[in-house]
């Protein structure tokens, strides 16, 4: 149990770790490469539309074939790919490499979420599934102190290399995970069996598709442009930094509380919870007259909005019926990504007409709110057997 659960985390703050190195080497890459930062950027768009393809790819291939084979595959694809970005000889080859990566990426989550919280017993799910999202914070933070105490020394290349001893540590832990009981029934599904499955669960799937839209919305919503925001209200780059890790430390608190929570007073209430509260911490998240109470603001948000997601990964995998459970989760969580990602362009565009804090907080009001009302509209179950594996839903 201990072991899968290593596996899981460990594999998505690599994943994370992996595709935010770039984020902060951006200005390095395009130096070297001779092309301009908005094309290197676009290699993180490239990353992000191949996610579903990847959750596609490997959330079928954990249907059939168990989780734990796909997630040691899921590992070393990606970290081969990162490697090779590091390697690049041009930008062609370093856009193509990004481009791959992003299968990797978008496979990750719901195979190593399936994995976990299919090991764990029932009482431990929520909190298993908090630290399980948190490890896309921690990969942040990773990277963030990667880029400081490397890349001056070592370059951006060397960036791309780091992530490979975790890598192959992930891949030598997932050896020895036992592969979950309630995966295997799945795999006892013939093709057509398990076609019907997925058409005969499509309302269901389209739900999750729109309330990972929802999750996305908010997280990048409130997370992607903030920095811009901060240095908008005259923030130096040191305070900049602060903040924004000050924000991290609350999302991983929130992830972790929010789960375990989740346990006790339900899925959906906590989720929901989360959300309305993330919008009375609007006010000090981008109206604060000083700093220290932007501080406060910045930790608040990013506690909330993780406090709603740390419930995602369980309330995700109790919703999928078990002969999917591989595909369900990953593939809407991707495609939710993929519609959200807009939000970005949204805020910056509102920001340059209304200002960044208007346009950020008017912004989260509305998708926090929308979001409740998604989340609240939707079925739960949890604790739900994962050795039960009915074709379909009610």
């Amino acid at each position: 149990m201990k072991r899968a659960v290593a596996a899981a985390f460990l594999g998505w703050t690599i994943d994370a770790f992996d595709f935010f190195v770039l984020v902060f080497a951006m200005s390095a890459i395009a130096k070297e490469f001779g092309t301009s930062i908005p094309k290197i950027a676009l290699t993180l768009t490239a990353s992000l539309a191949m996610r579903p393809v990847g959750a596609l790819i490997f959330g079928l291939l954990a249907d059939r074939y168990g989780r734990r084979p796909t997630l040691i595959a899921n590992v070393l694809f990606y970290s081969v790919m990162e490697v090779a970005s590091g390697l690049a000889t041009s930008y062609g080859v370093f856009f193509f490499c990004r481009l791959i990566y992003g299968i990797g990426m978008g496979g990750n989550w719901g195979v190593g979420a399936s994995l976990a919280l299919e090991s764990v017993p029932t009482r431990l799910r929520g909190v298993v599934s908090g630290l399980l999202q948190e490890g896309y914070a921690l990969g942040n933070l990773l990277a963030a102190g990667a880029y400081f105490a490397v890349f001056p020394y070592w370059g951006w290349r060397s960036l791309f290399f780091l992530g490979t001893l975790p890598a192959l540590i992930t891949i030598l832990l997932c050896a020895t995970v036992e592969e979950p009981e309630a995966s295997k029934a799945a795999r006892s599904m013939d093709w057509t069996s398990y076609r019907k499955a997925i058409f005969g669960n499509s309302r269901l799937f389209l739900y999750l598709v729109l309330l990972m839209t929802m999750m996305t919305f908010i997280s990048h919503g409130t997370q992607d442009m903030y920095p811009t925001y901060l240095r908008q209200r005259g923030m130096n780059v040191n305070f900049t930094a602060l903040i924004t890790a000050i924000s991290t430390l609350g999302a991983i608190l929130g992830g972790l509380i929010g789960g375990h929570l989740s346990n006790r007073l339900g899925r959906r209430k906590v989720m929901v919870a989360a959300v309305l509260l993330g919008v009375l911490s609007i006010p000090l998240w981008v109206l604060a007259p000083s700093t220290p109470l932007i501080m406060v603001g910045a930790f608040l948000m990013q506690f909330m909005v993780q406090a709603a997601w740390g419930v995602v990964p369980i309330h995700m995998n109790e919703l999928s019926p078990g002969p999917l459970r591989g595909i369900f989760p990953g593939l809407a969580y991707q495609l939710g990504v993929v519609l959200s990602s807009s939000v970005g362009y949204i805020e910056a565009v509102l920001g340059e007409q209304f200002g960044y804090a208007a346009s950020m907080g008017g912004l989260a009001a509305v998708v926090l709110l929308v979001g409740a009302v998604v989340i609240w509209a939707g079925p739960e179950r949890k604790g739900a057997s994962f050795l039960a594996t009915p074709s379909t839903l009610a």
